[in-house]
């Protein structure tokens, strides 16, 4: 089980960083980030990437969890 659950958290992650990197928007690097003083309404793609972000950091903390806990058997 041991492989398999490193495996999936590897995986887990490279779809996470990459679904972050998708929601850097707008001017400036993603890395430093502006501060926008308008409030903004996520709607369509943007929701779908923010909301699949969520459900990808629950499931890789829960992974993580998972893999801590059997690393000793």
């Amino acid at each position: 089980m041991g492989p398999f659950l490193n495996a999936t958290l590897i995986l887990v992650s490279i779809l996470l960083i990459g679904i972050i990197l998708l929601q850097v928007r707008g001017e400036g690097s993603g890395a430093f980030g502006q501060a926008q003083s308008t409030f903004r309404v996520r709607r369509g793609m943007e929701l779908l990437l923010f909301r699949f972000t969520i459900g990808l950091i629950v499931l890789f903390v829960g992974l993580a969890i998972l893999s801590a806990r059997f690393h000793d058997l």
